[in-house]
């Protein structure tokens, strides 16, 4: 049977198409996500490396840089073991609820940030469940670096069980089943097979739970009261100079956020091109 080939005409109207999709796409991303981001790194250096650099160093925003450090030096490590061991759990194993945890794993994703700081709140706030609790014991949690911690990893906690279960269950059990049964024992069996095969895939998802750690704004305005040199992160101490009008400052440190996202994309692409390189 013969096939004909389309009319020129029908070609040529597919190319133009082709065309005006592919201007209209460019032309998107251009505006909402290209523009904005060069406008930032624009307005931050705008006033000069001087003024930049002293903004940078001020004492306000030094403490609220110290302590975004010190909850993703927390926060990260966490999740990184909660990461490996529910993923583990969810493609080594066979059992019930596995399907309902794994749903759960992505709750924090379709709740706003917003909500997750005032379910705390409602928690552990002066007249939340167990508020009077907290009073009793003079311990804080709202209004003070615990809240943050604690919203921080609700929101974050998916990161990277999400990029380690579609990996794991891909690669399946046969490996590992094959170590132990050839005499080695769990830790040896993921030391030796199960890390290795999961390493670039848990890089990925640490850095992508850093990302959000650094950049997290709504839970953490929250749970935080805004405390001058206590309780304000990177992201709240940007909104502070934005309100007061002292945009030079705001824009400095929001080019260190934007660093940080082109960073973080560098390292996601060429991650996932050792993994692609080696899977073929």
């Amino acid at each position: 049977m013969i096939h004909k080939n389309p009319p020129i005409n029908s070609v040529n109207i597919i190319n133009v198409i082709n065309v005006i999709i592919s201007i209209i796409a460019i032309a998107f991303l251009f505006i909402f996500l290209i523009l904005p981001l060069a406008i930032i790194l624009i307005e931050g250096f705008n006033s000069g490396l001087s003024i930049w650099w002293d903004s940078i160093k001020n004492e306000e925003t030094l403490s609220a840089l110290y302590l975004t450090l010190i909850v993703a030096v927390i926060v990260v490590p966490i999740n990184l073991i909660f990461g490996v061991l529910v993923s583990w759990s969810l493609t080594k194993f066979k059992f019930k609820g596995r399907n309902l945890i794994i749903t759960l794993i992505d709750l924090p994703f379709a709740i706003s940030p917003t909500i997750s700081g005032l379910m705390y709140v409602l928690l552990f706030g002066i007249y939340g469940w167990f508020g009077p609790l907290l009073i009793k014991y003079n311990f804080k949690i709202i209004y003070a670096i615990p809240g943050i911690i604690l919203v921080t990893l609700f929101v974050t906690l998916p990161f990277i069980a999400r990029e380690l279960i579609p990996l794991m269950t891909e690669q399946g059990t046969e490996e590992e089943l094959a170590a132990i049964s050839l005499g080695a024992n769990g830790w040896q069996t993921f030391w030796k097979i199960t890390l290795p095969n999961i390493k670039l895939g848990l890089l990925c998802g640490i850095i992508l739970c850093i990302a959000r750690t650094i950049g997290e704004f709504g839970a953490v305005s929250v749970v935080s009261g805004h405390i001058r040199g206590a309780t304000n992160t990177l992201p709240l101490q940007v909104e502070i100079l934005y309100n007061e009008y002292n945009f030079s400052a705001a824009f400095a440190i929001s080019s260190l956020f934007v660093a940080v996202a082109i960073l973080t994309l560098i390292f996601k692409h060429i991650i996932n091109y050792e993994y692609n390189r080696k899977k073929y």
